[in-house]
């Protein structure tokens, strides 16, 4: 069953993470509107966990000669996969800075009564912009796209702690990312994640080995302690979940 989507009321929205924006080829020199800049989530991806009190932005500045007007103004962002569609949208305010350039912002607040878009739709999202020119030139069309992620999670743990020089010790954590469609928090399987070491006095982790998630998200592995430091998980990220990494676990060695 195809998911529907819901409309920004007042000076929020509903709608949107990873990379910067892709822009696609122009559309403006069909007609006077010149779209400058579009911006979502100040660059950075947009990332959802499982609170529906997110926030972002989308701002875009145009001109015209004649200058922008505020009516019809509209920005969405949107994706479909299969029979999952999502979007969020609404009527962004207009501030002119000159005679012909305008920057229109809206700033979308989730709802607590809202859902949250279904799993699969993480990945990039279609960004749409409407605007029109006080002289009735008119701008509408899919400017680019921009991510949507899962927020990730990521836990270590390294034992035993103090530990005789040249033993082993075991590094556990592991890696989780928000189920859009339960609610939670669950174990990211089969996933790739550094595990890495940091001396004492040093400011630099350096990578010692690759290991994979097991089928519940969970990471374990041996190796040997042969100085003080800290050990940390760093998961690089995917194009649907953030990168994410731990804060250092310190072990002392004797």
């Amino acid at each position: 069953m195809r998911s529907a989507s819901i409309g920004a009321v007042l000076a929020g929205a509903l709608a949107l993470c990873g990379s910067a924006l892709t822009v696609l080829p122009a559309q403006a020199a069909e007609t006077g509107v010149e779209i400058k800049k579009v911006s979502v989530n100040g660059g950075k991806s947009i990332v959802f966990g499982i609170s529906r009190t997110e926030s972002f932005t989308i701002s875009v500045t145009a001109s015209d000669d004649s200058g922008i007007s505020k009516d019809l103004a509209f920005l969405q962002i949107d994706r479909e996969k299969g029979d999952d569609y999502w979007s969020y949208h609404g009527t962004p305010t207009c501030t002119a800075s000159s005679a012909t350039t305008s920057t229109c912002k809206l700033t979308v607040k989730l709802d607590p009564d809202i859902d949250l878009p279904r799993n699969a739709l993480a990945g990039p999202w279609d960004v749409y912009v409407q605007l029109k020119a006080k002289d009735g030139d008119y701008y509408g069309g899919v400017y680019g796209t921009h991510p949507v992620k899962r927020r990730s999670t990521l836990s270590v743990d390294a034992s035993p702690e103090p530990v005789t020089k040249g033993k082993a010790i075991t590094v556990t954590g592991k890696l989780a990312r928000a189920n859009w469609d339960r609610y939670v928090y669950a174990g990211y399987t089969y996933q790739s994640v550094q595990l890495q070491f940091r001396p004492s006095g040093s400011s630099t982790y350096t990578t010692v080995k690759t290991v994979k998630t097991d089928g519940t998200g969970k990471l374990r592995t041996s190796v040997t302690a042969n100085r003080d430091g800290y050990w940390r998980w760093n998961f690089a990220g995917t194009a649907t979940t953030p990168a994410v990494k731990t804060a250092g676990d310190f072990v002392d060695v004797r």
